[in-house]
């Protein structure tokens, strides 16, 4: 008679199983065409215990253990300061999913919160420094953050209408500040929506934003931020074009620089006058 699955067993294998298609395959794809981890990696799994890290830890928990060649990870949760319901959700999330998560605390919520205006981008950067800094100390050489495909195309539709560029988010970058150090984001192809159905088939509750300001802003509780609209926005258009999404996706990887007044590479302003007479 088969041994009956313990709870943790049950949502690993519903990754590789019910939600093979639309999670663990697009994961492996991200990682082999990008080559995001290479044999012999030392990775910090970053959870901040949202559906999306914990999702991310669960699948390369998964890959450790099946995947063609060895690797390792460690699972970094950093406290910035979360109020003890928050802190306690993600311990007993860990415990259910048994990721052995290795726990550290900053002041970010503390500093960040202190701003005048939006704390957003402080705490986002505070956030990775910190990340960065302790992955070195347990002697990672790469990150691992929970961004997945609709963080793409949001972030690329927004850097358009908000910040008067065409700019993307990237499957991995090389850390600026932390020489040696890479950012990895292993669920770049994997969609939200998918996450979500994983979770609620699996009857788990994860924590949302646990930012104080978030918190406390009209605008978090109506869901009036940039990229909640933006989210919106491209929501309400896929009714019309239900493969929107996927074409955003696609243009990042398609850009005809030929067709381009001007760019920046390299942190230098480029024009299309420059190579125009070589024609």
């Amino acid at each position: 008679m088969a041994r009956e699955l313990a709870p943790h067993e049950k949502i690993e294998r519903s990754l590789i199983t019910k939600f093979r298609s639309e999670i663990w395959h697009p994961f492996i794809d991200a990682v082999a065409k990008y080559e995001l981890i290479s044999e012999g990696d030392r990775i910090a799994v970053c959870i901040s215990g949202g559906k999306d890290s914990f999702c991310m830890a669960k699948l390369i928990q998964e890959l450790t253990r099946h995947g063609r060649f060895p690797f390792e990870a460690v699972y970094l949760v950093m406290d910035p300061g979360y109020n003890e319901e928050n802190r306690r959700l993600i311990e007993e999330n860990a415990a259910l999913l048994r990721i052995p998560v290795q726990i550290f605390h900053s002041d970010i919520f503390r500093v960040a919160n202190s701003q005048e205006r939006s704390p957003c981008y402080l705490c986002a950067k505070m956030r990775r420094g910190w990340l960065y800094s302790k992955a070195r100390e347990l002697g990672c050489t790469k990150i691992a953050l929970g961004h997945h495909f609709n963080d793409v195309i949001e972030t690329t539709v927004m850097s358009m209408f908000y910040s008067s560029e065409l700019r993307a988010m990237m499957p991995k970058l090389h850390s600026d500040n932390f020489e040696g150090m890479e950012l990895i984001r292993p669920m770049y192809e994997v969609r939200e929506d998918d996450i979500i159905s994983w979770m609620n088939y699996n009857h788990l509750r994860f924590l949302r934003c646990a930012c104080r300001f978030t918190e406390e802003t009209a605008d978090s509780r109506n869901g009036g931020s940039k990229r909640a609209e933006t989210k919106a926005l491209i929501r309400e258009l896929m009714k019309e074009t239900p493969d929107l999404d996927q074409s955003i996706f696609n243009s990042i990887h398609s850009v005809c620089l030929d067709t381009m007044p001007g760019w920046k590479e390299g942190g230098r302003t480029h024009t299309f006058l420059e190579r125009y007479d070589r024609k």
